[in-house]
């Protein structure tokens, strides 16, 4: 009983992505060919509420489900380790057509041809494990 709340927030989550249509293969297809404001307006939204929610954290020093203060290290500013990142990322959300939240929605859905997708999301996390020493970070 200790994880509903986890539960409850993944089902709420997947509710709000489903409504707002972000799970639609032509809305994002919509929003990389600039045809649409509908996804920038729910990815605007989404950066100022995980802003918003960091400036809380760090003013209230909420503390994690196991009692540790949360905190954010600073990371390296790099431009290549962004920008490639980036690049990858933005090449898979393209052909794909979901990032990878919306991946497990559109499996909640009952799209089963997704599995596609995350079984290939998979493999790149894990070749990205092997390569990551070898990677600019």
């Amino acid at each position: 009983m200790k994880s509903i709340k986890y539960i409850l927030t993944g089902i709420l989550f997947g509710i709000v992505m489903s409504k707002s249509e972000a799970i639609s293969w032509y809305r994002i297809q919509e929003m990389f060919r600039f045809q649409s404001f509908h996804m920038y307006g729910i990815i605007g939204t989404a950066v100022m509420l995980g802003t918003l929610a960091v400036w809380l954290i760090k003013k209230y020093r909420v503390r994690d489900s196991q009692g540790n203060l949360i905190s954010f290290p600073p990371k390296e500013k790099s431009v290549p380790r962004y920008l490639l990142g980036g690049i990858i990322f933005g090449l898979g959300w393209a052909l794909v057509g979901a990032c990878p939240g919306p991946l497990f929605v559109n499996l909640g859905a009952g799209y089963w041809s997704i599995l596609v997708a995350i079984a290939g999301a998979l493999a790149g996390t894990y070749v990205y494990g092997l390569l990551r020493n070898r990677l600019p970070h």
